[in-house]
């Protein structure tokens, strides 16, 4: 007999709680469940399940067998249907959730490179800032810009955003150029609700310190889109707090002038999340590992 036929019946007898049900599940006959099991257990030289007419309960090693057996079985499977599907063309259908605003300046043009790459595989995004739920709403994966807070879903990093202080030159020749992150409170700032605290901005402590410096800031003007931020910033009136690669190009154009450089925020973390599953899609492999390449070539600015 061999040995994953004994432990997959094993497995599948403490889960369902009987070797009728267990042979059910798997195709075979209550005997032979219960032959295979017995076998497991001689080969062992231990007792994994108390037998009696009534009950059938695991034992304490057989408590632990199980804990570990079954991670080492959903690995097996996990790597025959991985042998399995990267002999073939990758095909299928992937359905994507990323930040708006990411999403349309940077993620598009990554995800157009995929598609020419996988011409079978078919791609359904939706660009939004509202946070899906992954599992209810039926996606594949999504794409998270900060920390994470949902601890039941894998996260794979993909890089850094890093996060720009920012103000028009306008605004600053009329209400001056703050010099340190203790000032802010005094400035008009655009506050960007997207943000996880949008009313408190981290800065780095200062003067070669690791520590991080959270500084309560105040505003009229509130939106809940990055490009809205740079827009009211461009037109002077207040400082905002822009990713990166929504600041870049009016900074490149002398249009906003960057903010305390040497109290850096900290960057954020960028993430593919999916749900937990003994095997990830092979088409949802291939992306994750085409954005975890392209954006250590080409970090988000």
């Amino acid at each position: 007999m061999d040995r994953l036929d004994c432990d997959r019946m094993f497995v599948t007898v403490l889960e369902t709680g009987s070797f009728s049900a267990a042979a059910l599940r798997l195709g075979t006959s209550s005997s032979q469940a219960s032959k295979l099991v017995s076998k497991l257990e001689q080969r062992l030289g231990v007792q994994l399940f108390k037998r009696s007419t009534r009950a059938l309960s695991p034992t304490d090693v057989g408590r632990s067998y199980y804990e570990r057996v079954k991670n080492l079985l959903d690995a097996f499977e996990t790597l025959d249907a991985s042998v399995r599907e990267s002999a073939t063309t990758p095909t299928g259908r992937l359905k994507i959730s990323a930040p708006g605003s990411f999403g349309t300046v940077v993620l598009s043009e990554v995800l157009v490179a995929f598609a020419r790459r996988y011409p079978l595989i078919e791609l359904d995004v939706s660009f939004s800032d509202r946070s899906v739920n992954i599992v209810d709403e039926g996606f594949d994966m999504a794409i998270r810009i900060g920390t994470l807070s949902d601890s039941s879903l894998v996260a794979r990093k993909l890089g850094e955003v890093h996060v720009r202080i920012a103000a028009s030159p306008v605004y600053l020749e009329q209400f001056g150029t703050p010099q340190h992150w203790r000032e802010m409170p005094q400035h008009q700032c655009i506050i960007d609700t997207n943000f996880r605290d949008p009313w408190h901005w981290p800065f780095a402590g200062g003067g070669g310190s690791s520590e991080i410096i959270t500084v309560p800031v105040r505003g009229r003007l509130r939106f809940a889109n990055t490009e809205a931020c740079l827009q009211a910033a461009m037109a002077g009136l207040g400082i905002a707090r822009l990713p990166g690669f929504i600041a870049a190009p009016a900074l490149q154009r002398g249009e906003i002038v960057r903010l305390l450089e040497n109290f850096d925020t900290p960057p954020l973390g960028l993430f593919a999340v999916y749900p937990p599953a003994r095997h990830l899609a092979h088409r949802a492999r291939l992306l994750i590992d085409f954005l975890v390449s392209h954006f250590t070539r080409f970090p988000p600015v």
